[in-house]
């Protein structure tokens, strides 16, 4: 199926069976679902847990799931989707991610985006990445600025599978080019080896 993707803290991994329930609950949680237009009952998140393997079939990639090992099996996905409507950045591969609420505030969502990233631009060549989500969804606009994304607020659209007129229906757009994670990962790297320095 999928590869590993590893970092300090974390462990991007394939699905396993085991997965399902605490996936299940994740979805079924208002606050995680704060954002989409409804909560997942147990059969419709084991559906969607069957188009993310149909998905890794397909492409070669999908979402993984997030794993802190030692503390929690499950910690939600993250990972790259194409995405699946018609909008004027299309056709794209976004990254995306969900967490339950006792891995937030930790950063987790951060670092395993990162390793993402890394993936996406450095093995499988890909040229921009795209991330979306509602307007009012700060924390994950939050993410997606500290991995080094960028908004213009004209590429604002209505996702077109929420009615006109929706709460949820207006979407921000971020997007990153592969040269300019090239650059700021470069950055970082040079900051880093100065700050090691005695």
């Amino acid at each position: 199926m999928s590869t590993e993707l590893r970092r300090s803290r974390i462990l991007l991994r394939p699905w396993r069976h085991s997965d399902l329930a605490p996936c299940a609950a994740m979805n079924a949680d208002p606050e995680v679902m704060r954002y989409f237009p409804a909560t997942l009952n147990r059969t419709e998140s084991d559906l969607l847990v069957k188009r993310i393997d149909a998905h890794f079939a397909l492409h070669g990639f999908g979402l993984w799931v997030l794993e802190i090992p030692g503390e929690l099996p499950f910690a939600g996905f993250v990972g790259l989707l194409r995405v699946a409507f018609d909008a004027h950045f299309t056709p794209a591969v976004e990254i995306g991610w969900r967490l339950a609420p006792s891995a937030w505030g930790k950063g987790y969502a951060t670092e395993a985006a990162q390793a993402v990233l890394h993936h996406a631009f450095e093995v499988l060549d890909m040229k921009q990445i795209v991330s979306f989500t509602t307007a009012g969804n700060q924390r994950s606009q939050a993410v997606m600025r500290r991995i080094g994304m960028h908004r213009r607020v004209d590429e604002n659209f209505e996702h077109p599978r929420l009615p006109s007129g929706h709460p949820l229906s207006v979407h921000v757009l971020y997007r990153l080019q592969r040269q300019q994670w090239q650059v700021q990962s470069a950055y970082q790297a040079l900051s880093g080896q100065r700050a090691a320095r005695p």
